[in-house]
């Protein structure tokens, strides 16, 4: 039976299917979020931070403890797929329940154009010849037909595809070590490497730490999934907390573990090179530098599978927040049928407008595509978080103590840890201003912002 907190229960989600088990929506959070933030991205992030991107990624890790412990905890009462969409529509208001959902579902028709655009550059490391949109279309192509499949089979699809890049990581993380403390036939690196580049540990300061916080919260952005697949997920008051659980405390250890070995084994600013026109994968690159037969082609097939899950994942998330917005009247009606087989078909399809846009952007513009795509999407991401942490204090400030003592999961000094949430993404959108390439994300957001809201006005407007 699930909570309930207050006078009426939110509904489920008509159509859909309870098809998804624990260890798929553990994997499928872990492969929305481990992507191109980690394998791409992290050549940003190092070239601001140098070594010190460590600490940066432990501190968007407690950040994203706080923001899992949140939704779990709303999921497990509310199980519907709109999730936290549906959440802010009731403990705030109806705006922000819709802001938030237009706001997901567009941010993540981005990031599937990103993902996809990530794929092409990682092809390029065999066939650099080869036009990079013959990629994008053959990627496009592939995810379409996986999320019109019924929704157990693309769970278990996400789930050996999120398993790759898992296995991959921690088989890197392994080398990594290996090649540090000498065991085998190599000699060992040591860990000179984090303190003996130009600069030392911190050759940007604090400043560049922070700096770079901006770029790493993104790639923990993806643990929201877990509150949307809720709507199809099986005993989603027992499979949700356990997916919470253990899906951060990987997502630390592989994030945090993986990059340190990575600084271990090549000294930072070879990793950081191409500065913000990126080429490839530093994981890449740290395997060819330490001259590893074949190791550099095998990542690169990892880091082609990790994008292709991401960007799997997120059309997923897409339709289902479409979906959630048809039927709660802000779109049109026709997105909300879902097949015989539960799956939602015509929402698919408007998702997959992101994928077009990969295609153009690949053509026209393969230097900067990633980086358009993924820095457009950073604003409204945050914007999203914060939204979901006010929700979260309203939501457990409406709970009554036996429905309190009755959470299978409790996030501890809850309300010191929300507003440490808040606070920190604030002073994250604010530093966007003076990061290269994010310095107009949150002023390009402004105008979707108000964009949405006369939609929602004049949608509001026609009810009445």
């Amino acid at each position: 039976m699930m909570l309930s907190a207050g006078p009426a229960r939110l509904p489920t989600e008509e159509g859909l299917r309870r098809k998804l088990v624990p260890r798929q929506i553990a994997m499928m959070a872990i492969g929305g979020a481990i992507g191109v933030g980690l394998f791409l991205g992290s050549t940003v992030t190092i070239r601001l931070a140098g070594p010190g991107v460590i600490v940066t990624y432990a501190i968007g890790a407690l950040i994203a403890l706080v923001m899992g412990y949140a939704l779990a905890e709303m999921a497990v009462v509310h199980p519907v797929a709109g999730s936290f969409g549906v959440f802010a529509d009731r403990y705030l208001s109806p705006w922000f329940g819709f802001v938030v959902r237009a706001t997901y579902a567009f941010v993540q028709i981005l990031a599937i154009g990103a993902e996809v655009t990530a794929v092409a550059i990682y092809f390029s490391f065999w066939f650099p010849g080869v036009p990079p949109w013959l990629w994008v279309v053959g990627m496009a192509v592939a995810l379409v037909a996986v999320n019109t499949a019924q929704v157990g089979v693309f769970g278990e699809l996400e789930y050996w595809f999120a398993l790759i890049k898992v296995v991959a990581i921690l088989a890197f993380i392994a080398v990594g070590l290996v090649l540090a403390t000498g065991i085998g036939p190599w000699s060992a690196t040591g860990f000179h490497n984090l303190v003996a580049g130009p600069g030392g540990f911190l050759p940007n300061g604090w400043r560049g730490v922070w700096l770079a916080v901006t770029l790493v919260i993104t790639s923990y952005m993806g643990i929201e999934g877990i509150a949307v697949t809720a709507g199809e997920a099986e005993h989603p008051e027992t499979s949700i907390p356990r997916a919470m659980r253990t899906m951060v405390l990987r997502l630390i250890i592989f994030y945090v573990l993986a990059i340190s070995v990575m600084l271990t084994m090549t000294p930072w600013n070879q990793l950081a090179e191409g500065g913000s026109g990126i080429t490839g994968s530093p994981f890449v690159r740290a395997f060819a530098a330490v001259g590893i037969p074949y190791a550099a082609g095998a990542m690169n097939l990892v880091v082609i599978s990790a994008a292709v899950s991401s960007a799997n994942c997120n059309l997923y998330l897409t339709t289902r927040m479409l979906l959630s917005l048809a039927r709660s009247g802000y779109a049109p009606g026709w997105l909300a049928s879902v097949s015989h087989a539960g799956v939602p078909l015509r929402a698919v399809a408007i998702a997959s407008a992101g994928m077009a846009s990969a295609i153009l952007l690949a053509v026209f513009a393969p230097a900067s595509a990633f980086l358009t795509l993924y820095g457009t999407a950073v604003a409204g991401m945050l914007f999203i978080w914060i939204v979901i942490l006010f929700t979260y204090l309203r939501f457990r400030k409406a709970l009554a103590p036996e429905q309190l003592a009755r959470l299978p999961i409790r996030m501890p000094a809850h309300r010191a840890a929300a507003c440490f949430g808040i606070v920190s993404l604030l002073a994250i959108s604010a530093t966007t201003f003076f990061v290269d390439g994010l310095q107009y994300s949150v002023v390009s957001f402004l105008p979707c912002l108000a964009g949405m809201s006369i939609m929602y006005a004049r949608k509001r407007g026609s009810a009445t």
